[in-house]
């Protein structure tokens, strides 16, 4: 089984640069409303809100796309990160899931053999006590299945 998660947003792409048009576009007209005034550095100040502006936002919604996999299986638990492609590995047998506290929020943790792994830190509390008790629940089931016991009962035949 493959779980995905992603964070979530709010607005979307057409939205985020009408948002920002619409704010560079406040930001413009009060620097030449300035410059009418008498102060001539309003507008020069005004661009360099709205670059300021475009950046820091543009670097927001980029942290938006990443994410995480969880792909779960008999043989392991594989944790990949998204857009880095770094993974962690643990075996599904093993692992423990865990909601330990943590500041400002509780953390989903992912324990095996003296490793820990977060997952699902963008989550919010009520996202995260879901996918823990959806990974409990998985784990318990796959871990029924133990092959030892399928291969001597084939061999009682």
């Amino acid at each position: 089984m493959t779980m995905w998660l992603r964070p979530n947003r709010s607005l979307s792409y057409r939205g985020l640069k009408c948002w920002i048009g619409a704010l560079v576009g406040v930001v413009l007209t009060v620097g030449v409303l300035g410059a009418h005034q008498g102060n001539v550095f309003a507008p020069v100040f005004a661009l360099a809100e709205s670059v300021a502006l475009v950046v820091s936002l543009g670097v927001v919604w980029r942290s938006g796309e990443r994410g995480q996999r969880i792909t779960v299986d008999t043989r392991q638990v594989e944790v990949e990160f998204l857009p880095g492609h770094a993974r962690t590995c643990f075996q599904s047998y093993w692992v423990r899931v865990q909601m330990l506290p943590g500041h400002p929020h509780r953390r989903l943790m992912l324990a095996s053999h003296g490793r820990e792994l977060e997952v699902g830190a963008f989550l919010v509390e009520d996202e995260r006590t879901e996918l823990s008790n959806k990974l409990k629940n998985l784990l318990v089931e796959l871990t029924r299945y133990q092959p030892n016991q399928v291969q001597s009962f084939q061999g009682a035949r």
